[in-house]
């Protein structure tokens, strides 16, 4: 069975290096969707089907900034790779502290730009097999069977929204995540003008399969939310 090719969306204004790019990933063995401007670059980044993006900065309508602030609440984790021109150091350091991959400077040859995005595209499906299970000081969680295995022998049973939950704090690790971002990006809701309890029982519950060391994998950060230890 053949291996689907990934699928690289390029955001770019520029036509030549538009066209440029995607023939160059096309001649790789890349499947390419291409937008011309922020607005529409905005939409596929949201809504369509891709591995890595390709995002030039300075677009119409929306900047790449908007679209990867976008990108950060809607698909964290999402592979990005900036496309800069010389002079912006400043805006390419701000697009990696927002959660870009990588960059490469125009004008870039193409061995540079393919070599960056196999490089990107490797890692990131590194994290994804990685993703499938998670090791901890007591136990290891399969995540494709929804299910924890402690050390002792003793194996608890995940819900769907104990598992998305484990799984979002494990991929944001390094920062408290605040209860209004996991309602917005686990439950899907609007944490607008709600008071629930909720997120609090759901990590109450994970501590409790998790075993006794349940409190140090998922620790509350005083006055800002939750993160893995």
């Amino acid at each position: 069975m053949m291996k689907e090719k990934p699928v690289i969306l390029v955001v770019e204004d520029d036509a030549a290096v538009r066209q440029g790019v995607v023939d160059a990933l096309s001649f790789s063995g890349y499947e390419v969707i291409s937008a011309a401007d922020g607005r529409q670059g905005m939409e596929y980044a949201l809504k369509a089907s891709y591995q890595l993006l390709l995002l030039d900065l300075v677009l119409p309508h929306f900047s790449g900034f908007e679209v990867l602030e976008a990108l950060r609440k809607e698909r964290p984790g999402q592979p990005v790779i900036i496309l800069s021109a010389r002079g912006e150091e400043a805006d390419r350091v701000k697009g990696l502290t927002m959660g870009a991959d990588d960059y490469v400077v125009k004008p870039f040859s193409v061995r540079e730009m393919l070599a960056r995005v196999d490089a990107v595209l490797r890692r990131s499906s590194e994290r994804e097999v990685g993703q499938n299970a998670f090791d901890y000081n007591g136990g290891r969680v399969d995540f494709s069977r929804r299910e924890v295995c402690c050390d002792d022998g003793d194996r608890k049973e995940l819900s769907e929204r104990e598992s998305d939950l484990l799984r979002y704090l494990i991929s944001n690790k390094g920062r408290a995540v605040a209860r209004e971002e996991l309602l917005q990006q686990v439950w899907r809701i609007d944490p607008k003008n709600i008071e629930t309890r909720t997120i609090d029982m759901h990590v109450a519950h994970l501590r409790e399969k998790l075993g006794d060391h349940g409190q140090e994998v998922v620790v509350t950060v005083r006055g800002k939310g939750y993160m893995v230890g």
